[in-house]
């Protein structure tokens, strides 16, 4: 599942290249994906009518801007609504314009072929844009819900602190761990509701850096290395960013290109192999791969205390 980096990339791109256009038309195979209009469930629309009354509701609106809360997309409207997508397991988005299809492009690998849901976009100078989304798995969402209201989403409301938010400090990632001294440090950075963005592949990397086992309780850190943590953290989501994120499965930006922070993965993935060097030593053992509530983490019980 993409993560805050993966998810940040697709954002600052959509604000880049489609900020201010409208919104001509929306096509989608696959309506079950839409999971809410005006409130109504789609189950109590008939099946044939969800992609049809959907396009009713966001057509001709302009996208007045994008954010993330989290993992989370949210492309605001004008007249008070919001379109939230969730990119789930295997969800990505694409932006075309004539232009950049009749190039040779990313747009053409097999991961990218998956598109079953696109909205038409007209742009300020009158040119058509293709909001294409790709999802190999379908299990991507779309809600349309009022602007005012997305703070008040169960999903939402139930979020932490964003890992990127200026007022995660130190002191706040202190009161965090202090509220969860007997649970392990590897879990804590997954709980979204403690802090939200963090996901399997950099709770992987950031723990490495920090030289930290993960199935550490809490309780047990010392002061240097909770700060060691938080500050690994800041440092490889915002290196991952600048990077457009990690391509470990199906993920890829809007130009349908994979993110380049694979290149700079140093456990995730790697069990069975020799860990790589920690401050310019090598230690020659083996990283390994445990389960964690139901998800991998890859460590080295070596270089990790």
């Amino acid at each position: 599942m993409p993560e805050l980096p993966e998810v940040q990339t697709v954002v600052s791109d959509l604000n880049k290249k489609i900020k201010g256009d409208t919104i001509v038309s929306f096509w989608s195979d696959f309506p079950k994906a839409i999971k809410n209009i005006n409130g109504e469930k789609p189950s109590h629309i008939a099946s044939q009518n969800v992609a049809g009354r959907f396009q009713k509701e966001i057509k001709n609106r302009k996208i007045l801007g994008v954010r993330r809360i989290g993992k989370n997309i949210f492309l605001d409207l004008s007249g008070g609504k919001t379109l939230y997508l969730h990119l789930k397991m295997t969800g990505h988005l694409l932006i075309k314009n004539e232009k950049i299809k009749n190039k040779k492009d990313f747009f053409s690998d097999k991961v990218n072929q998956y598109i079953h849901h696109s909205w038409k976009l007209k742009d300020k100078k009158g040119s058509i844009i293709d909001l294409d989304f790709s999802d190999l798995r379908k299990f991507a969402k779309i809600v349309l819900v009022d602007t005012e209201k997305i703070m008040e989403l169960p999903e939402i409301k139930k979020l932490g602190i964003d890992a990127m938010d200026p007022k995660f400090n130190l002191k706040k990632f202190e009161e965090i761990l202090a509220k969860r001294k007997n649970k392990p440090i590897g879990i804590v950075l997954m709980e979204q509701e403690s802090i939200a963005g963090i996901g399997n592949i950099y709770r992987s990397e950031i723990l490495f850096a920090a030289g930290v086992d993960p199935q550490r309780k809490t309780l047990t850190l010392k002061k240097e290395e909770v700060k060691k943590i938080f500050e690994q953290t800041i440092k490889i989501l915002k290196k991952a960013i600048e990077m457009r994120g990690t391509s470990d499965s199906d993920y890829r930006d809007t130009s349908g290109a994979p993110g380049q922070f694979h290149k700079m993965l140093k456990v995730y993935r790697k069990d069975k192999e020799v860990c790589p060097s920690r401050n310019g030593k090598k230690c020659g053992k083996i990283i390994k791969r445990i389960i964690m509530a139901q998800r991998s983490v890859f460590f080295c019980p070596s270089c990790q205390k």
